[in-house]
């Protein structure tokens, strides 16, 4: 494993050497700093000498305990933020958790450790503190930034200021003379008033990412929180296969959301260096395909393929051109609706070869098609058409295609008509037999699919879009009587993989749980199910919760259920919206799967199970 450049500090509290030394072992993997303490007293000593990222401190402990440690530390200004993951040895009751999540604990670990749930957690922990390391960093360039500006704000003033007096005394020479003046110096505000105004852009753009990127961070881990939980309860079982599956597909995500960050870093900064050799195009294409595939057959849509220029060589980064691809065909995924439809093509035009990928999804308006190509910007943020992404995957794929000696270009007749995006890449002269062993292998695998055809997924089978929208959760939570103790349960959430592992938790802990992927079919759902608690994603298309969660009040025993919002979104503002929406209780992914258990058996609006 690659160091990290910048070694962070992370403080091991336990009095038990034995303990010290598997706490090093499990972590060692992550390259840091690991300080170890063998006491309450010594890991404030430690403190004081040094910044941490995180602390792992054990429980029990002789003299000053766990629990009083973790006090003090809290108590003193510089390290009231440090986040603490208590490690305990025996059973913790609700009370016990209570004490240390009121004394700033953020987790608990039980021993004997599971070594990649503790090193996860962890190195988490790690990546947040360099995170709000480095947006310090950033806030004082920044301040910088702003007193320069004051600075060439005062100057440029100051000649101006020069600049009239000499006019004034001047003025009996020339009227033409005073006239250039004056426009001088109304260029000079104008181009002030451009400076403040790109600030502002991008102070406000700064914001919107800081708030997106935590948004985006949260939706991955909280699927993956209830898997994790899920395969502690269901050990072998088809639901822990499952769980692995959803771990799997969530922590890919997570992994390519870090890397385009990384990518947009290394290209402002000309880091990228590519790897240039003759390659045959349509592989390319087939790997972009399959590396989609499962987020297209996800939202059922049909893909397409009229590759009408044959067999092409191009002078590339085979790797980076693919990447070039997949984000195209996901960006057309997340901004065309369920069972949308799309189609990549290629065409010879004079010396280059056009790349097109179009879409039937919700369109550009024509004055933005240049702009979606900045870094941090989406076309479309409003919660009815909130489809994630932190708006840097249209830029990596330009500067990408400008590195190759090629353009791109984004078309579309306006909102709810679809677009399209051409990318121009120079055609190899190469022989034409070259070009053909290149790609016959690929050709020969697709030849239907070039035909114009579309490539079936493998949600064809699939029944009426009724029945595929909505999914149980349990076989049995038909007319049968739910179980003493239970709860009747709708989950509506866009995202399968969230609302599959919430709803096989809960349908474990013997509540009836049914699931709902449409926001617009939990309306009748609800009617049908009658149930006592609803968990409502805020971000969903088409309808989002605060919206449906206002409908569901308005339905008949709908003033009576307990509305739970389950979202990403966890800003003062954020909870305002949902209290104004008539939502109970309003929960950031992930969520303890034991505060959901508690909420869902306590929780009474206006009537019991």
């Amino acid at each position: 494993m690659q160091m990290p450049a910048d070694k962070v500090n992370i403080l091991l509290v336990d009095d038990q050497p034995s303990r010290l030394l598997s706490y090093e072992a499990v972590l060692a993997q992550l390259g840091e700093n690991l300080v170890k303490a063998h006491s309450g007293e010594d890991a404030l000593r430690r403190l004081m000498e040094a910044e941490y990222a995180v602390i792992l401190l054990d429980v029990s402990m002789p003299g000053m305990d766990g629990f009083e440690t973790a006090e003090l530390i809290h108590q003193h200004p510089r390290f009231e933020n440090t986040p603490i993951i208590f490690v305990t040895g025996v059973h913790v009751g609700d009370l016990d958790r209570l004490q240390g999540y009121r004394l700033g604990a953020i987790d608990y670990v039980q021993v004997p450790l599971v070594p990649d749930i503790l090193r996860s957690k962890v190195a988490v922990l790690v990546e947040l503190y360099r995170k709000r390391r480095a947006l310090a960093g950033e806030n004082a360039s920044l301040v910088k930034v702003n007193l320069a500006l004051q600075t060439e704000r005062a100057e440029e003033y100051e000649a101006l200021s020069r600049t009239l007096a000499l006019a004034n005394a001047e003025l009996s020479l020339s009227n033409a003379q005073l006239e250039a003046e004056v426009t001088e110096r109304r260029r000079a505000e104008t181009q002030l008033q451009q400076l403040a105004e790109k600030l502002r852009q991008a102070d406000r753009r700064k914001d919107e990412f800081l708030a997106t990127l935590a948004h985006e961070l949260r939706n991955p881990l909280a699927p993956i929180y209830s898997a994790v939980e899920l395969m502690q309860k269901e050990t072998a079982s088809p639901a822990a296969r499952h769980a692995l599956d959803v771990m799997d597909r969530q922590l890919r995500q997570l992994v390519r959301l870090v890397d385009d960050l990384l990518d947009v870093s290394r290209i402002t900064h000309g880091r990228i260096e590519l790897r240039r050799e003759l390659t045959a195009l349509e592989p390319l294409l087939t790997t972009a395909v399959e590396t989609t595939r499962p987020h297209l057959d996800a939202l059922q849509h049909r893909l397409s393929l009229e590759l009408d220029a044959g067999p092409v060589l191009v002078d590339g980064d085979a790797q980076r051109l693919t990447q070039v691809f997949g984000n195209l065909l996901n960006n057309a995924a997340k901004y065309t609706l369920p069972g949308g439809r799309i189609v990549l093509g290629t065409q010879l035009r004079g010396d280059d070869i056009v790349i097109s990928v179009r879409d039937s999804g919700i369109g550009i308006p024509p004055s933005r098609l240049e702009e979606v190509f900045d870094l941090f910007v989406q076309v479309d943020t409003s919660l009815e058409r909130s489809q994630g992404g932190l708006g840097i995957g249209l830029t990596l794929v330009r500067r990408l295609v400008q590195m190759h000696g090629g353009s791109v270009v984004a078309h579309s007749e306006g909102e709810g008509h679809g677009s399209c995006f051409e990318v121009i890449l120079p055609v190899s002269r190469s022989r034409p037999q070259d070009a053909r062993d290149a790609g016959a292998t690929d050709r020969s695998a697709g030849a239907e699919a070039s035909s114009g055809q579309a490539i079936p997924d493998s949600a064809t089978a699939s029944a009426v879009a009724t029945e595929a929208a909505r999914a149980p959760a349990s076989a049995a939570a038909g007319a049968a009587a739910p179980a003493t103790g239970s709860r009747r349960i709708l989950i509506v959430d866009d995202n399968r993989d969230a609302a599959n592992t919430l709803a096989m938790l809960l349908d474990l802990s013997g509540h009836v749980v049914h699931t709902v992927y449409d926001p617009e079919i939990a309306l009748t759902e609800f009617s049908g199910f009658a149930p006592d608690i609803m968990f409502l994603d805020v971000g969903m298309p088409k309808l989002n919760g605060l919206e449906l969660a206002m409908r569901i009040r308005a339905l008949p025993g709908g003033d009576t259920a307990v509305l739970i919002a389950l979202t990403g979104w966890g800003q003062a503002e954020d909870r305002r919206r949902t209290r104004e929406a008539g939502i109970d209780y309003h929960l950031v992914k992930p969520a303890d799967p034991d505060e959901i258990e508690r909420i869902c058996r306590e929780a009474v609006r206006g009537r019991t199970s």
